[in-house]
């Protein structure tokens, strides 16, 4: 879990990014990020300091030189939601800044897998799952559903993360599960 320290240092949306980015295609260093984000150099050297203060992310030893550093993300989840950092005004204000900026860019990037894969000419079908359910749950169901999904989605990761060569690509595992509140359905249904 993050403390709030940390939550606060990641609340802006360009670290937020520059996290993101680490986390889905690893090492990088701030010209490369500065690259891919569109900005300079200096403003992803300043937000990556400021990340590594926290130790949300570190430098990669024996990588680069004095003039090109390299930074990754230590590997393990993290918990934005932390009670801690939450019981405040600005704690809940940071976390809300670092969820509505994670899941605009789950966005962004789902949105820009569904309209390649439309645009695809060469009839290939690239692997993927979109798919929704709808179930009604308690929630020690909703626990036990969450906690098997997790240990899933863990485990995989754990296996694949370090695959290189042919036909390997980065995939995004995303899981949206939610209470749907019907305001014209009885309570206790």
């Amino acid at each position: 879990m993050l403390d709030a320290g940390a939550l606060k240092a990641l609340a802006h949306p360009m670290r937020v990014r520059i996290y993101d980015i680490l986390s889905q295609f690893g090492p990088q260093t701030a010209s490369s990020l500065a690259e891919r984000l569109g900005e300079s150099s200096g403003a992803t050297s300043y937000h990556l300091r400021a990340l590594a203060k926290h130790d949300l992310i570190r430098e990669v030893a024996d990588r680069g030189s004095a003039r090109e550093r390299w930074w990754e993300r230590p590997r393990g989840s993290i918990r934005i939601s932390a009670p801690a950092a939450v019981r405040t005004p600005s704690g809940r204000a940071a976390s809300q800044i670092v969820v509505t900026e994670t899941y605009r860019q789950r966005h962004e990037q789902l949105m820009h897998f569904i309209a390649q894969s439309m645009r695809d000419d060469e009839g290939e079908e690239t692997p993927a799952e979109l798919s929704t359910a709808t179930t009604r749950l308690t929630k020690a169901q909703f626990d036990h559903f969450s906690q098997r999904l997790s240990e899933i989605i863990t485990e995989s990761v754990e296996l694949y993360r370090d695959q290189v060569g042919e036909g390997v690509r980065p995939y995004l595992i995303r899981l949206d599960m939610f209470p749907i509140d019907d305001p014209h359905a009885k309570e206790g249904r």
